[in-house]
């Protein structure tokens, strides 16, 4: 497996990762703390305490981007792999 190669296959565990933990933080509320979801600016502090994300905002916001990435990222796989197979067959 050449550099590209392993550099894609870390990016798909990493994006998998993101994926299971927002949809386990949309079922139960765990990872509400996770550095993938402080807002950019500032965040939602509600009686000194500061508000995990929106579910809907995971749902809709969130999830999607990522599940996109996954898409793109194993389509580049593939594309690698292919062009892999056809240097092989070539030689």
């Amino acid at each position: 497996m050449n550099a590209k190669a392993k550099a894609v296959t870390q990016r798909i565990r990493s994006l998998e990762k993101a994926i299971t933990k927002a949809r386990e933080h949309l079922e139960s509320g765990k990872h509400a703390n996770w550095r993938a979801f402080r807002p950019l600016f500032s965040g939602k502090i509600k009686d000194g305490k500061t508000l995990p994300p929106h579910p809907d905002w995971v749902k809709n916001f969130f999830l999607p981007r990522k599940e996109r990435a996954l898409k793109y990222a194993e389509k580049v796989l593939v594309t690698l792999e292919r062009k892999k197979h056809e240097r092989a067959v070539d030689e």
